[in-house]
């Protein structure tokens, strides 16, 4: 399996493959720029050319970078909304870099204007920023419904793949603490919720995993994550849904509340499940 957690991108792609390693993982996750927002890390080509080197060698899974939390697609403010499409050229064509890997991101707030309008403003936004000649695929979050969030169901991120042209340059991060929260039944019914993914989006769009517990129950729409088999959704299921065959050979990212010493942990417990 390809197991993984967040990692600082400040020091470069070549200190971000060391790290894994030494965590144990084979794939991670990181932020394309300041998780709030803000300028991007100047790519050194000798340092990614470092990394590559190192992902060939450890055979690593792909990549799951993520757009900073604040990136709006559906933002009322334009200024906002420029902000964004102007974040997401810059970072597609910066991914280009690690050719062939995802670029994952929360679709948005519709901030009161309603759900099929914030649906309209994302579609929008990609078929702007979407280019055939692309290797990155661009990973739609499924979210757990907090606010306005726009994602909070399977159906909503369907709409969204329908209205883009280029939607094969368009897949799913399937976060576990989200739909969970978003209720979803992935402790008592996960064969009934991959089927209701393949139903109305498709499995073939799944690409990645971020594997989080979750504080809360089922439904509640509040989005908190928990350590690996300490939340309402616990070891039994994270064990299941890591072993599913639907999910085989997925890279699993985790986003649990961890220091390093934890995340390694974490990543030797999930790998002796196997």
């Amino acid at each position: 399996m390809y197991i993984g957690c967040h990692l600082s991108a400040s020091k470069g792609y070549k200190a971000m493959g060391n790290q894994a390693i030494e965590l144990g993982a084979n794939t991670f996750a990181f932020f394309t720029r300041n998780p709030r927002g803000g300028s991007a890390k100047e790519i050194v080509e000798k340092d990614v050319l470092s990394f590559l080197d190192i992902a060939e060698k450890e055979q690593f899974g792909k990549l799951v970078a993520h757009a900073p939390y604040t990136m709006n697609a559906c933002a009322e403010k334009e200024n906002i909304r420029q902000f964004a499409i102007e974040m997401l050229e810059d970072d597609l064509k910066r991914m280009e870099y690690t050719p062939g890997n995802y670029y994952n991101f929360h679709p948005g707030s519709h901030v009161g204007q309603g759900a099929e309008k914030g649906i309209e403003m994302i579609a929008e936004v990609l078929n702007m920023v979407l280019k055939p000649e692309q290797s990155t695929i661009v990973l739609l979050e499924t979210m757990a419904g907090k606010g306005s969030e726009v994602g909070r169901n399977f159906e909503e991120l369907r709409e969204i793949i329908d209205r883009v042209e280029l939607n094969s340059k368009l897949g799913v991060c399937f976060d576990t603490c989200h739909v969970w929260d978003g209720g979803y039944d992935v402790v008592n019914n996960l064969d009934g919720v991959l089927d209701e993914f393949d139903r109305v989006i498709g499995l073939h769009r799944l690409k990645a995993i971020h594997l989080n517990d979750s504080m809360n129950d089922i439904g509640s729409h509040k989005d908190r994550h928990q350590k690996i088999g300490e939340g309402h959704i616990g070891e039994a299921a994270m064990k299941r849904i890591i072993a599913h065959p639907a999910l085989k050979d997925k890279p699993f990212i985790l986003e649990t509340p961890n220091d390093e010493a934890g995340y390694a942990r974490e990543i030797a417990m999930i790998k002796s499940w196997l």
